[in-house]
């Protein structure tokens, strides 16, 4: 089983995510997407997966701090623009297991995927 999280450091829900793994014995790779950004080949595809609009954190304080301008990004490249800028947009985590992607925390949807 390959299991990739992708987050940030200082965030309270990646670092729950990762406890959670480890706690439930499940081998992950971490990668902080602001030290090591996410190619955009590879945001592109999460995006024909999950749809930017499920992949970006609109929640977020980044997101209210962007101008009416920047948050009505539609296309690949505007939202990649945008994403290379704030990284921190991108919905935390990202979790990659055997090549499905999903966003997000909770000990009932981990559990579900990985048994626990």
């Amino acid at each position: 089983m390959s299991v990739e999280l992708y987050g940030l450091h200082k965030c309270g829900t990646c670092g729950k995510a990762r406890a959670w793994l480890d706690a439930h014995g499940v081998r992950h790779a971490f990668t902080d997407y602001r030290e090591h950004p996410v190619a955009p080949a590879t945001l592109r595809a999460w995006a024909k997966t999950l749809g930017w609009e499920k992949l970006v954190n609109r929640a977020s304080y980044t997101w209210r701090d962007l101008t009416d301008a920047q948050k009505a990004a539609s296309t690949d490249a505007e939202w990649l623009a945008l994403i290379k800028a704030y990284p921190a947009l991108v919905k935390r985590p990202v979790l990659v297991k055997d090549g499905a992607v999903g966003v997000g925390f909770t000990e009932k949807k981990f559990a579900e995927l990985f048994g626990g």
